[in-house]
């Protein structure tokens, strides 16, 4: 074999392992993730299970109209409160699910690069006149480092500013279903 094919061998054999960190990384954290929700979502069901004989027995021991809808309407913060906390949990389960995501790939892309980079100046100082070639190369991935990072800068940002959108709009509706329950 000829030495660039011996390299072009190891940096597969390289890329093939990091890959399959990668891929044991991300399948790790979607479990993790997928296990969060899963608890919190039994445990949510279990509440609400709960809560909802308590509320049964309540209203079936009411002894007039004007006492069950008292009571029905008692329920109304609480279930929103619980329901926004529900949403909070889940967004939190989300939001780290992603930053993990983002992070490998980040990391998985760097690597990438670096090694890209490391292959073709090798074969520039094992291959003569290979310079121009090798500027081009080089040109073509720092293009694709930059668009990379734009695009990674820009889906952080979106990823913000739905965060806070959402978390306004929950912000005003929890405002305003405590000021009319207080009413």
């Amino acid at each position: 074999m000829f030495p660039i094919q011996d390299q072009i061998s190891v940096a597969t054999k390289a890329n093939l392992e990091a890959n399959l960190a990668l891929y044991s990384s991300l399948t790790s954290k979607t479990l993790e993730s997928v296990e969060k929700l899963f608890t919190l979502n039994i445990a949510a069901a279990r509440t609400s299970m709960e809560e909802s004989q308590a509320a049964t027995r309540q209203i079936l021991a009411a002894k007039d109209p004007q006492e069950v809808f008292s009571l029905i309407a008692a329920q109304a913060k609480p279930n929103f409160e619980k329901a926004l906390a529900y949403g909070g949990h889940l967004t939190s389960i989300a939001n780290s699910a992603q930053a993990e995501f983002t992070k490998a790939a980040e990391s998985q892309f760097a690597q990438f690069t670096r090694k890209v980079t490391e292959l073709v100046e090798e074969a520039s100082q094992k291959t003569p006149g290979a310079d121009g070639m090798t500027a081009i190369i080089k040109n073509a991935m720092d293009n694709a480092s930059a668009t990379y990072e734009q695009l990674t800068k820009t889906a952080k940002q979106a990823a913000e500013a739905v965060n806070a959108s959402v978390s306004g709009t929950v912000a005003q509706i929890a405002q305003v279903t405590t000021a009319k329950a207080t009413a």
